[in-house]
């Protein structure tokens, strides 16, 4: 299985910035975050694949930017204009099959979450 380490999360106030990492155990060609809000199911944030390709919910496109580097198996998620509304538990994804879609929500492993926290 492909094993994902998610280290950072934290805290921001209204305004601010974060960006989390995700560091995978092999190459994946699809890799993606996805975030579940306090009492809320959990929700696709944004997408890539081998090909750089993205994808963003509507609710963080334009606020929210997804990079992959294939080098490195690495994604990352820099999350600007954060809002107390993204206070989430997130996750990172990933999926080493080569059809995998970046723009789904069928990822087939999964990190263990990371807490974000945004309050003045």
């Amino acid at each position: 299985q492909v094993r994902l380490v998610e280290p950072g999360g934290g805290s921001a106030q209204p305004g601010e910035s974060l960006t989390l990492t995700c560091q995978a155990s092999e190459y994946t060609y699809c890799m993606g975050w996805f975030r579940q809000l306090p009492g809320k199911e959990r929700e696709k944030v944004a997408g890539v694949d081998w090909r750089l390709r993205t994808d963003y919910a509507p609710s963080t496109r334009g606020r929210f930017t997804i990079s992959k580097d294939n080098a490195k198996w690495t994604t990352s998620l820099q999350m600007d204009s954060l809002q107390p509304d993204d206070t989430a538990t997130y996750y990172c994804a990933a999926d080493r099959r080569i059809n995998c879609r970046m723009a789904g929500t069928d990822f087939t492993f999964w990190g263990e979450g990371t807490q974000v926290t945004v309050s003045s």
